[in-house]
């Protein structure tokens, strides 16, 4: 194979030591018993719970359990702090569990069979949570659970989000949204007050005209706040003065699309007083803004944050940087002193990490916004491989990705993009890709390869392309459509729009229409920017990675298309996993795509 510029650590960074490096967390909580968080460890795709007190953690969650949410098919909010322990949801059945820190076993608290949960918070002695109920149809709500019943709070919309309730109990607040709006379009804050009689009041509307609210947040004081792009980016707003206002802002977002329930990306501490992690130019930044409007600053040295946590001394969050992997990191509020909890661990030696840079390229009458990371040990016009991000309103950030250092080390340069219609950027940018998937997308990323190889950074025709599920669409678009690449590589990706709007789940039922168009009216539009439709334009070698599981992006489509590439003569396989969902999660199964994705690419630049 000697056609690919292997460095000499390529062999010593394995397939299976770049899985191993990708445990990552989610969900901080912390109170007065210490600080939780949930923790995923590819070696057997499974998340479990640890508390962290007295400079120790141990793991609370036992053999045979897997806290992991459903809803959406993408969960979120997995577990919450309750009175004397903690609720979760059981990956296995999706039901709500509680669990005493005193180590006893889990009980079930809800058995509704039918029945997913998520998001879940705890007030006074119940747990609140979005509840995904399938039937004849799929249908959500937000419930409460105390011991012994189940109360519905909030019912009639299509989707909802977020359930938070005020410390003193009197007002519940909640994202809500509608078909055919996205959670990243058009969504609606509401709110509940209880009466003199102790129930809760009529839902009130408080926000949402032609905006995208989350995160809800009440103070201490029982004021309500929340993130909104009304101003074009992601940022706090609230009751200010009885009004609903912007409260002093970066011009940055404030968060990423809600793919997933349950983020903190920022914490109200008193009026125009809050915690917040925001985007600069694709960069995460963390800070403390005071009531005067002065921002301070912390633990620069790190490029993104997520769940965000703090209490009187501390701040904590999940945080990455371009020469370490998530961890799970406490700060001192008063020295701005950093200690990693959990994670973080050297996955190479520095000297030998590739780092990102940030990239900034002409595409079209436009331009778009990625990262790019030359090939270790390569002087010159290197190979390229660019990395198309799921989504598509999603993201890729500047952080140590040991999948990116495994091409790295093995001689290719990568190019990891967000190209239009990806989320840290603004609303515009975001919205740049209505009625343009599968053009404004594959342009940014035929685009790519002319820039960097204009700068003499990689060889334009040792370009190859790879994309997870929306990304994988972009990825057969730009193969067929386009002659700029030498291969591709398909993980769940969508190959048929119009078979994915008939299969897909209800969360993601009308993406399509704002993504390509309605598919009677535009029915010529679909047929245009279908893969599947134009397989015989495809002339490169292409391989495919299914979960046999797949809810989003059915198997049966995937074997379509290789079966249609087979048939016209082009060289290409198929690789399909039992038990894997829409993401591919077993350590074995990643290490193993992994590694035939990169013999594939080696026979292609023998051949």
């Amino acid at each position: 194979m000697s056609a690919i510029p292997v460095s000499s650590p390529a062999a010593d960074f394995s397939a299976a030591q770049a899985v191993a490096a990708g445990t990552d967390f989610a969900d901080l909580k912390v109170n007065e018993q210490g600080l939780f968080w949930n923790e995923f460890r590819p070696a057997d795709g499974a998340c479990r719970i640890w508390h962290w007190r007295d400079h120790q953690a141990r793991c609370l969650t036992p053999d045979g359990f897997s806290v992991r949410s459903r809803v959406y098919e993408y969960g979120g909010g997995s577990f919450c702090l309750g009175g004397d322990g903690l609720l979760f949801v059981n990956e296995k059945d999706q039901q709500v569990y509680t669990q005493s820190l005193a180590g006893t076993a889990p009980r079930p608290l809800s058995n509704e069979d039918a029945c997913r949960y998520g998001d879940l918070q705890w007030h006074n002695g119940q747990v609140l949570a979005v509840e995904e109920r399938h039937g004849q149809q799929v249908e959500h709500r937000l419930v409460a659970w105390d011991e012994t019943t189940r109360k519905v709070l909030a019912e009639g919309a299509d989707f909802y989000a977020s359930p938070t309730v005020s410390s003193d109990g009197q007002r519940l607040a909640w994202i809500e949204w509608d078909r055919p709006a996205q959670p990243w379009t058009v969504t609606r804050l509401m709110c509940r007050q209880r009466d003199t009689t102790g129930n809760w009041g009529p839902a009130q509307c408080v926000a949402g005209a032609d905006e995208s609210l989350q995160q809800p947040r009440f103070d201490a004081d029982g004021l309500l706040y929340c993130l909104s792009d009304r101003n074009g980016f992601w940022q706090p707003w609230g009751e200010v003065d009885g009004n609903w206002q912007a409260l002093a802002a970066e011009p940055a977002d404030h968060a990423s699309a809600p793919w997933q329930l349950g983020n903190s990306t920022w914490l109200p501490i008193s009026r125009e007083h809050y915690l917040a992690t925001w985007f600069e130019g694709g960069i995460g930044q963390l800070g403390l803004r005071d009531e005067q409007g002065r921002l301070e600053r912390f633990a620069s040295a790190y490029t993104r944050f997520r769940h965000l946590a703090m209490d009187g001394e501390h701040l904590y969050a999940v945080a990455a940087s371009p020469i370490s992997p998530a961890a799970v990191i406490t700060i001192n509020r008063a020295n701005h002193e950093v200690s990693v909890l959990a994670g973080g661990s050297e996955v190479l030696p520095a000297e030998q990490i590739s780092l990102p840079q940030s990239i900034h390229y002409p595409s079209g009458d436009a331009f778009a916004h990625g990262f790019f990371y030359p090939a270790h040990g390569i002087k010159g016009a290197a190979p390229l491989l660019v990395f198309i991000h799921g989504g598509p309103t999603s993201a890729c950030y500047p952080v140590l990705d040991p999948r990116i250092q495994y091409w790295t080390q093995r001689g290719f340069a990568v190019a990891d993009l967000n190209y239009r219609g990806s989320s840290g950027y603004g609303r515009a940018y975001r919205q740049a890709l209505h009625l343009r998937w599968g053009q404004s997308d594959v342009q940014d990323a035929c685009a790519a390869v002319e820039y960097l190889a204009h700068r003499g950074l990689i060889d334009a025709g040792k370009a190859f392309i790879r994309g997870g599920s929306a990304g994988g669409y972009t990825t057969l678009c730009a193969l067929a459509f386009h002659d700029v690449f030498r291969a591709g590589a398909s993980l769940y990706g969508v190959s048929d729009p119009i078979a994915l709007g008939h299969a897909t789940h209800k969360f993601e039922a009308d993406y399509l229409d704002w993504l390509i168009g309605d598919p009677q009216r535009d029915a010529e539009r679909y047929r245009q920017r279908t893969p599947l439709l134009h397989a015989s334009r495809i002339n490169v070698p292409v391989i495919f990675f299914q979960g046999e599981l797949d809810a989003v992006v059915v198997p049966e489509q995937t074997r379509s298309m290789l079966q249609a590439l087979q048939a016209n003569g082009v060289e290409a396989s198929g690789h399909f996993y039992a038990g894997e969902r829409h993401g591919l999660r077993k350590a074995e199964n990643l290490a193993h795509a992994l590694e035939e994705e990169w013999k594939f690419y080696c026979r292609v630049l023998e051949g």
